[in-house]
């Protein structure tokens, strides 16, 4: 799981590079996925809807199994 996970962060990646950030994955817990936002998505104040709407939708598409994605 953690291979299909990486590659669809992968995916997401250049679109939060091209905004000065980056998304890393911190652990993978059963269903649970931990990431950090880093560089200007780590205190931007649209960040919650980056990780809701961005990498916790690729994420689920990409692996079924994930119930919930968490930053940290």
């Amino acid at each position: 799981m953690r291979k299909e996970i990486e590659s669809a962060l992968n995916s997401i990646r250049p679109s939060l590079q091209s905004h000065g950030g980056d998304v890393e994955l911190v652990e993978v817990n059963g269903s649970v996925v931990k990431v950090r936002l880093t560089g200007a998505c780590g205190g931007c104040p649209m960040a919650a809807i980056t990780l809701r709407d961005g990498v916790e939708r690729a994420l689920k598409e990409a692996v079924p199994e994930i119930t919930e994605v968490l930053a940290v």
